[in-house]
């Protein structure tokens, strides 16, 4: 790494981490004093409390570090032209699109740590915080026990209906299990509660009913055990789990961002080919926009760029005022855009990525002139 690379990236990673700590204390002051009443009711102490926001910490990543990242290189590409090092740099010879290699690299690590985290934590980030309020004040979590689920397998033609099930220990009570055997029959189990062991559906006392025919109404005589596995099932604990988030999973939530994994809906979508129109819009789209929201922090780099090298006799403070404008324009256009392709208006691909390309297109053009 060049000299001017290890200068450049330590006068913008100082600001970076001070913005990122600014405005996390910003967001969690303001959220301790709107969950204040609810810590009381939890009886969560300071431990507590930081344990909570440390599950909580994920969502906030999504927004703080793309503005974090903004805010940081515009002041660090100000102060520069303030002390005049990026003319300096440019009679050195060294043009405008090697000075932002630095940046650009900053951008993609940082577009690639927002992926991994959303991918591994973000998702079960809200219900682990919520868990937390709900087993400090004493009551049945309701992101553990969900009654009367039903739900289909449709590639195994297998559907599920349950009294009561824990997704986070996928424990059951009650389940019935329906579905076709390869003979061209039907089957159907009754059990008193199931759990999932070793990658093994368990069953515990147990009403085995067989029916030669698909439509027969006369079944063979029942079967009755104690205790029945089946290991080759592809609906696991978290498959489970991704189908109780997809239920509750409303246009107007969607349109937030993504509020789901990539193993989530990959797997959902293959054991659920035929789903709705409007259903395979809205999982498309989160897809999508799973894939794309990480990227905000290369396309900020685009846009940072040409505002913050100020040339001629252009006032700075213009320049950066600019920038922080397009990049909400950015953040609306990309709310917006998501919005159409979970309405199916249009295609999800196009939905989640246009902003980032037609933005970062935008910088470019703007740096080309500015270089």
């Amino acid at each position: 790494m060049r000299l001017l690379d290890r200068y450049l990236l330590r006068e913008l990673l100082i600001p970076l981490i001070g913005c990122l700590v600014g405005f996390l204390v910003f967001l969690i002051s303001f959220d301790v004093f709107a969950m204040l009443e609810k810590f009381r009711d939890a009886q969560m102490g300071p431990s507590a409390i930081a344990r909570y926001y440390l599950y909580a910490m994920p969502g906030f990543l999504n927004l703080i570090l793309p503005m974090s990242l903004l805010l940081a290189l515009l002041y660090s590409l100000t102060n520069h032209a303030k002390h005049h090092e990026l003319t300096a740099m440019r009679a050195a010879g060294i043009s405008t699109w090697r000075i932002t290699v630095p940046y650009l690299g900053v951008g993609v690590i940082a577009s690639f740590l927002l992926l991994s985290v959303n991918e591994w934590f973000a998702p079960d980030s809200p219900a682990r915080a919520a868990a937390m309020l709900d087993k400090g004040s004493g009551k049945l979590s309701k992101d553990d026990w969900r009654p009367h689920m039903v739900f289909r397998n449709a590639r195994d033609a297998r559907t599920w209906s349950i009294e009561s099930c824990n997704i986070r220990t996928a424990e059951m009570i009650r389940p019935l299990i329906l579905w076709e055997t390869p003979d061209g029959g039907r089957r159907e189990i009754y059990a008193e509660r199931a759990r999932f062991e070793d990658g093994s559906w368990v069953f515990f006392t147990v009403r085995d009913v067989r029916y030669r025919n698909a439509a027969d109404a006369i079944s063979d005589p029942p079967v009755m055990t104690n205790r029945l596995a089946f290991s080759d099932w592809r609906e696991t604990p978290e498959f489970i789990r991704s189908e109780v988030k997809i239920a509750g999973l409303s246009n107007e939530r969607a349109t937030k961002g993504a509020q789901l994994s990539l193993t989530e809906i990959r797997t959902y979508l293959a054991l659920n080919p035929e789903l709705p129109p409007g259903r395979q819009a809205l999982l498309q789209t989160q897809f999508h926009a799973r894939l794309a929201e990480p990227w905000r922090c290369v396309v900020v780099v685009f846009m940072a760029v040409p505002f913050g090298m100020p040339s001629g006799r252009r006032n700075p403070v213009v320049g950066v005022a600019s920038s922080i404008f397009i990049a909400f324009a950015f953040f609306i256009v990309q709310r917006l855009a998501l919005a159409l392709g979970t309405g199916g208006y249009l295609p999800p691909g196009i939905s989640a990525w246009a902003p980032n390309v037609a933005f970062s297109a935008l910088g470019l053009w703007l740096t080309k002139r500015v270089g």
